[in-house]
């Protein structure tokens, strides 16, 4: 019987797709196609997103001052308030219908939800409300996934006393990944992954990331992408890809 529920969960493919920057101010065609054939082929899928671009108008509109530090957003009081208000009440549901409307079955939360993502202050005398994650509950992205619907979680967490955290978008597609052991972690972005003297690279390892950074082939806003899909492969999800829209793009092994 053991081995039976082994094999059962072997052949049931699971993934993680974070959705970050432009690529939340509108889904194309290509992306609902892709995520229903991998609907159809088996795979359950959970989708995480941010929403730095939104966040930073709405930020830019109320004249409130933020700045990042260590790739971390230092969040005063203010500013969670408008990540809080922007993820769960602008961005997160503009996704959710976007799903619905494509077809596909989707229900959107936060950290709030079921005590979905439990989170305590990072160091708020560095980072204001900024949280890193104590407890993903599991069973409830179970329940969902079981009953035939997508996750769509923002990255809001919740500590125990019911103040909301700022989380940092690939922390909290990490973490569920390797709470619901996904074997994949997808990073959508607006590039179609790693492209290396103008050639898309479809399989790459972090010693030739390290190399291509250090030669100057990887440089800018590519650079904490592959660095953060080095910190997921190392925290134990089996493989993170950097894909565009189409969900198609560069697989990063161990």
């Amino acid at each position: 019987m053991t081995m039976f529920k082994s094999m059962h969960h072997t052949a049931r493919k699971r993934m993680v797709i974070k959705l970050g920057g432009s690529t939340l101010e509108g889904l194309n065609d290509d992306f609902f196609d892709n995520f229903k054939k991998l609907q159809e082929s088996g795979v359950e899928l959970i989708i995480t997103h941010g929403g730095g671009p939104a966040i930073n108008r709405e930020l830019a509109t109320r004249d409130i001052e933020s700045h990042t530090l260590n790739g971390i957003r230092v969040t005063s009081e203010a500013a969670m308030d408008v990540v809080q208000s922007t993820l769960i009440g602008n961005v997160n549901p503009a996704l959710v219908h976007e799903l619905t409307t494509a077809g596909i079955a989707a229900v959107g939360l936060n950290g709030f939800d079921g005590q979905l993502l439990v989170a305590d202050f990072l160091d708020k005398d560095i980072y204001g409300f900024v949280g890193e994650i104590q407890s993903v509950n599991t069973s409830l992205l179970e329940a969902l996934i079981a009953a035939g619907i997508v996750p769509v979680i923002a990255c809001v967490g919740a500590n125990l006393k019911g103040q909301a955290l700022n989380i940092n978008g690939d922390t909290v597609a990490s973490e569920v990944a390797l709470a619901v052991g996904a074997e994949s972690l997808l990073l959508v972005t607006d590039v179609s992954g790693i492209r290396i003297q103008g050639d898309y690279q479809t399989e790459v390892t972090p010693s030739l990331i390290t190399q291509w950074i250090e030669e100057g082939h990887i440089y800018g806003g590519m650079i904490p992408k592959v660095q953060g899909a080095i910190d997921c492969l190392n925290a134990g999800i089996p493989s993170v890809q950097i894909v565009g829209d189409t969900l198609v793009g560069t697989t990063i092994l161990p």
